[in-house]
């Protein structure tokens, strides 16, 4: 394949059943996939599976999925990508995890992303995941405490957007699309979340 062949090149070729074009276009934003998937993955699946496992996962549905590929990718090439992969992640903790990851599996929605549950606990340990040695403990302890009723303060979708935006790296173009809400809507949610979360770790500054 040509390298001067542009991305809407590429989006032709795959919507005519171009592998090669397709492998092209997921390999442009798999380190973004990659971001998504280690937030969102279960501790307890670190050192069964990692991210590169779910993410050949992915692109085997997405290459399944290639017959819709026009009107699934018509918003945004990487929204379907990341759905794609999140609905791949479901499924494998769903196979390792059992009844355990109940939440992930079963209230995975399209329109909302994951559970409100599942999000507070990839927030929660992603934001403390630093305080590792002994003489933290203590303090980790603490600051879970106060940030888990922080965020079951919050709004599902102002505590989805804070995923999608500040773990994620989504725009915010992106994360309306993945929420189902107008931008704007996406970007207040944002700010008051993200202000709320920053008021709340403000005594140990340089946490997020």
């Amino acid at each position: 394949m040509a390298k001067s062949e542009s991305d809407d090149e590429l989006l032709v070729l795959a919507s005519q059943g171009n592998q090669t074009a397709l492998a092209a276009l997921f390999s442009q934003h798999r380190d973004r996939l990659w971001r998504m998937v280690t937030f969102r993955m279960d501790p307890r699946l670190y050192g069964r599976v990692d991210a590169d496992d779910v993410l050949q996962e992915a692109w085997l549905s997405a290459v399944q999925r290639l017959d819709s590929f026009l009107i699934d990718a018509s918003r945004s090439l990487f929204v379907w990508f990341r759905l794609i992969t999140c609905q791949t992640l479901v499924d494998i903790h769903r196979r390792h995890l059992g009844t355990q990851k109940r939440n992930a599996g079963q209230e995975f929605s399209i329109d909302q992303g994951w559970a409100a549950s599942s999000t507070s606990s990839s927030l929660s340990f992603h934001l403390m995941d630093h305080l590792t040695t002994p003489s933290e403990a203590a303090l980790r302890q603490e600051m879970t405490q106060k940030l888990h009723s922080v965020l079951n303060d919050m709004r599902d979708l102002d505590r989805e957007v804070l995923a999608l935006r500040h773990f994620e790296q989504l725009t915010n173009r992106e994360s309306a699309q993945v929420l189902g809400i107008s931008e704007q809507a996406a970007s207040d949610r944002y700010v008051r979340a993200l202000a709320k979360l920053r008021g709340m770790m403000q005594p140990n500054p340089g946490q997020i």
